[in-house]
């Protein structure tokens, strides 16, 4: 969940780092922290708060070799003395996940005469570290005795006060390194190291990186390893705002490229996408955003693939009792493949006996490595912490996937597979006109109220699913969403004048029913926004604001439905002034449970 990153060359250590964790502020950003090597003493500077309130407190201190890390608070709230890096004795580290049984760790220690500043786990850790460096000075047992005591996820960079190197080992968390002309790098992700070079190696579980200022060294256990080097594909302008007021935006402006980019890839050679006509079942697993987009994935294959399939949250999933064999299919959908529910869901499957296939944006993530099959997004580098091509790539896939397993079964014949096809060569174009509608006029009228209600039905219910999260991620406007039939059974109640109400209307089969639920808000008082698809018919008496989209089939409308949701969305908060790619309380991947 936090943003860290490592240096250690020839250059200016301190202001590489700080660079690099301004580029991983969407990872955590409610406190940031430094440690460099000063004079063979390591100095810490630590702040609550952007990264902004930490350069205040900088000196002009110089250093070859820096640590650093951007946090998203998990134990202890935001302090400067929460803040990370810690040190203990003769150990400072940085760290990313949770340690699960730092309770009774801290318990151990303290009765060995440690005593803790803050609330954290890291610390505990930290502690750890010192405590087996001071039995054994031999820096590789040590980490390697870390798995058999801490249980959890981290990936941690460690400073030793008698050595000016990086050690750096990961389990559960990602971490990447990089060598290049300006010097060698370790970060949580892939943005920090961007500015200097495209080539990394990832860091695999319970591997260990030696960083030194010319040379890095990996081991597995106490023995030396090598890795392969690779090559981050796509360009660095992804990781750049390129003139737009906010990364969301320009990632919003970026789906008509990334989709025909996509479709020019697949949609000619559905060869290249797995054959899942051998199942019985699907389960898809997922998380937030992925989880919406794997509902909507669930009704097209049903729709399209005539299959049982079951879409679940990843946190849930496997705590639940599960009937998983090698006739199932789990569908694992995360963005940047280390989500930590989701990896948890993917080896309980695999366990049961269930095949894999994972969609994600990450190449050579957990999620694609252990999978049995992976379908890579490629959407790019995105930024800003609410996700909008990267979700619109994930329904995309899972659409293409029930389209291929519709013609498997021969349940689309080759008329319906022309115009379907013709259908998916429209979208790039038709986002673009959407695209140019004004939704800021939409969004004023929306912006100055605490609640805002969406609804729909089958497949548009999905959609506003995810309409109302991104309102209520960066607007923080309270927002719900509901079958639109269920609305009456209850909920009705808190709806009064002016009460922002969004209602979807895509499918014409069902579009007389969600237009009587639409008259039931208005009748008290709401202002209604119908987005529908122009072949369905609603009379002006029964909507305050109307936006229309082209007429296409499910398999493609979900799409572009959800442009003019995340537009509102969007420009709700602009209109409030928030920080729009960095909503409070959230992390862009979520590495811990």
């Amino acid at each position: 969940m936090c943003g860290i990153i490592g240096y250690n060359g020839k250059k200016e250590a301190i202001s590489i780092v700080i660079k690099g964790l301004k580029n991983l502020e969407y990872r955590g950003y409610d406190s940031s922290g430094i440690a460099y090597f000063k004079n063979k003493e390591i100095k810490i500077i630590k702040e609550k708060g952007r990264i902004s309130e930490l350069e205040k407190l900088l000196e002009k201190d110089t250093a070859n070799l820096c640590i650093g890390h951007t946090r998203w608070a998990t134990h202890g709230k935001p302090s400067r003395i929460n803040s990370h890096p810690h040190r203990v004795g003769e150990v400072t580290i940085v760290h990313n996940g949770i340690i699960e049984n730092y309770a009774s760790l801290k318990e151990e220690l303290i009765n060995l005469g440690y005593k803790f500043q803050s609330e954290t786990d890291t610390e505990v850790a930290c502690a750890l570290i010192d405590h087996l460096y001071s039995k054994e000075k031999d820096k590789l047992k040590v980490l390697n005795e870390l798995e058999t005591k801490l249980k959890g996820s981290y990936a941690l960079l460690i400073l030793f006060s008698d050595e000016d190197t990086i050690y750096a080992i990961r389990k559960g968390s990602p971490l990447i390194v990089a060598s290049s002309l300006e010097g060698n790098f370790v970060a949580s992700d892939i943005p920090a190291i961007l500015d200097y070079t495209k080539n990394y190696y990832l860091l695999d579980e319970g591997e260990i990186a030696v960083i030194k200022k010319d040379s890095v060294k990996f081991y597995k256990e106490d023995k030396e390893i090598k890795k392969k080097l690779l090559t981050f594909e796509f360009d660095i302008s992804s990781a750049k705002k390129e003139g737009y007021k906010h990364f969301m935006l320009k990632e919003i402006h970026e789906q008509p490229k990334v989709i025909k980019n996509f479709l020019e890839h697949y949609l000619n050679n559905l060869d290249l996408l797995p054959d899942l006509d051998g199942y019985k079942k699907i389960h898809i697993v997922a998380c937030g955003s992925a989880y919406h987009a794997g509902l909507i994935g669930s009704f097209l294959f049903e729709e399209y693939g005539n299959i049982e399939v079951n879409c679940y949250v990843a946190s849930e999933y496997r705590y639940k009792k599960n009937f998983l064999d090698k006739k199932t299919l789990v569908i694992l959908i995360s963005q940047s493949g280390e989500t930590a529910d989701t990896i948890a869901s993917l080896r309980l499957a695999r366990e049961m006996g269930a095949k894999t296939l994972g969609i994600v944006n990450t190449v050579g993530s957990t999620i694609a490595r252990e999978s049995d099959k992976v379908i890579y997004i490629n959407a790019g580098c995105e930024i800003a912490v609410a996700t909008t091509k990267a979700y619109t790539l994930q329904v995309l896939t899972l659409s293409l996937c029930a389209f291929k397993l519709g013609i498997k079964k021969g349940l689309i014949d080759s008329k319906e597979q022309a115009e379907l096809e013709n259908a998916y060569l429209k979208l790039p174009r038709e986002i673009d006109d959407l695209l140019k509608i004004d939704y800021k006029k939409y969004a004023k009228k929306i912006y100055n109220h605490q609640n805002a209600f969406f609804i729909g039905r089958l497949i548009d219910y999905y959609i506003t699913l995810e309409g109302s999260l991104k309102l209520k991620e960066i607007s923080y406007i309270h927002s719900e969403t509901y079958a639109a039939g269920e609305l009456k059974h209850g909920t009705i109640s808190l709806i009064s004048e002016g009460t922002p109400v969004i209602a979807v209307i895509t499918d014409k089969r069902i579009a007389e029913k969600t237009i009587s639920n639409i008259k039931e808000v208005r009748a008290r008082g709401a202002y209604t926004l119908v987005l529908k698809q122009k072949n369905i018919e609603i009379s002006p008496d029964n909507y305050d604001d109307l936006i229309s989209i082209e007429t296409l089939s499910d398999l493609v409308s979900a799409i572009l439905s959800i442009i003019p949701l995340q537009m509102l969305a969007y420009e709700t908060a602009d209109l409030l002034g928030y920080d729009i790619d960095k909503p409070r309380n959230l992390a862009k991947s979520v590495t811990v449970e």
